[in-house]
Order: C-alpha cells, then sequence, then structure tokens
C-alpha cells in the first residue's frame, strides 16, 4: 500500500503545473498563449527569463524528489523502485489530472529524474543540449539530441542496467512528445528558440513548441 501512495503521490507531484501557476501570477494563462503548451520554452517565450527559469527549476525538481527520496520511505526491498516513482512523476507533467491531462513534454521532469538515478548521464545530456541550443536554436532538436544521448551514456558509465533501459524508454517517449515537431521540422515550420524567434510559420499560426 505504501507504494501505491507514493507512486499517486509522485504523478501528483508531477501533475503541478508549475509553468500555468507562474502564468497565472502575472495575470496569464500560458494555454492560450504562445503554443498553449504548459513547459519551460512556452513560458520562456511569452513571459521571458524570469519566468521561465523558476518553471525549469520546479520542473526538474518534480521528477529528482520522488527518484532521489521515495524509496527510502517505501519500506521495500524491492529494487528499482526509484525508476518507478521517476515515471509516475514524468507522466504527471506530461498528463496532468490538474489541467484536464494537458501539461508539457517531460524533458525537464525527466531531467529531474536523471540527475537522482544516473547524474554523469545528466550532466552529458545537459552539454548535449546545450550544444545543439547553440547550433541548430531548435530546443525540440537539442531535447531529441539530449535524450538520444543519455542511454548510451548510462550504459557506460556507472548507471545501472536497468537504469540505462529506463533512459532507453524515456528517449522514446521524449521523440514520441515531440512528434508535432518533427513534422514542423521537416516543413521548415518549426520555431527556433528565443523571445519572438519563428521559423517560417505564418503570422497568427502557432504550433505546439519543445518543452
Amino acid at each position: 500500500m505504501t507504494i501505491v501512495l507514493l507512486v499517486l503521490a509522485a504523478y501528483l507531484m508531477g501533475s503541478v503545473p508549475t509553468s500555468y501557476l507562474v502564468g497565472r501570477l502575472r495575470g496569464i494563462d500560458l494555454r492560450e498563449h504562445g503554443s498553449g503548451n504548459l513547459g519551460g520554452t512556452n513560458a520562456f517565450r511569452v513571459m521571458g527569463i524570469g519566468a521561465a527559469a523558476p518553471v525549469v527549476v520546479i520542473d526538474v525538481l518534480k521528477g529528482f524528489i520522488p527518484a532521489r527520496f521515495f524509496p527510502a520511505w517505501d519500506g521495500s526491498a524491492l529494487g528499482d523502485l526509484a525508476l518507478l516513482y521517476g515515471l509516475a512523476a514524468i507522466l504527471g507533467h506530461v498528463w496532468s489530472v490538474f489541467m484536464r491531462f494537458r501539461g508539457g513534454k517531460g524533458v525537464a521532469t525527466g531531467a529531474g529524474v536523471l540527475v537522482a538515478l544516473a547524474p554523469v548521464s545528466a550532466l552529458i545530456g545537459l552539454l548535449v543540449w546545450i550544444g545543439f541550443v547553440a547550433i541548430t536554436r531548435y530546443v525540440s532538436v537539442a531535447s531529441i539530441a539530449a535524450a538520444t544521448s543519455v542511454p548510451v551514456t548510462a550504459w557506460l558509465t556507472d548507471a545501472s542496467r536497468s537504469t540505462a533501459v529506463f533512459c532507453a524508454a524515456i528517449a522514446v517517449f521524449v521523440w514520441w512528445t515531440h512528434r508535432s515537431n518533427l513534422g514542423r521540422l521537416t516543413r521548415g515550420e518549426e520555431n527556433r528558440f528565443g523571445p519572438g524567434r519563428r521559423g517560417t510559420v505564418a503570422a497568427g499560426e502557432e504550433g505546439e513548441r519543445a518543452e
């Protein structure tokens, strides 16, 4: 029963709509601006770095806290429960019960899980993300590249095999949540990183951006 309650708690923690709440504090419903996506990138594009920074930090913590601390509270000798708690938090972020099962794309919350379970891979993934943003100016490309690199680095470093498999599953999930971005990339319509920076999308047409 304790494990079930902790999984539920992890999901509810992940479900906290950080960007929506920050937007409301500024009189903005983020679902009605920019891409409508409840993630850090849309928060940055609509409200600027001052609003996006706490959104990203809290979204990372939503993944880190369950994966890092919940296993010490479940009273179980079962292994790999940290992966289960982390997954529950990611699912909560992507499909928030508080927002009619809308949310972000899970990148920041997944990164928090990774920091708790495989910090070396998390650092390498961050460097890959920064590098791809700097080169391409596409957050979606950077997120996909970073997620793809993580299972490889987890496998090659000290992460457990189960953690590496988990990272591979999360990489597939990130590809799936960014499928609309991939479509726009192939059409040359994806939005670039930065306030007001756009691809070839027509005026007034907003696509769902990467988190």
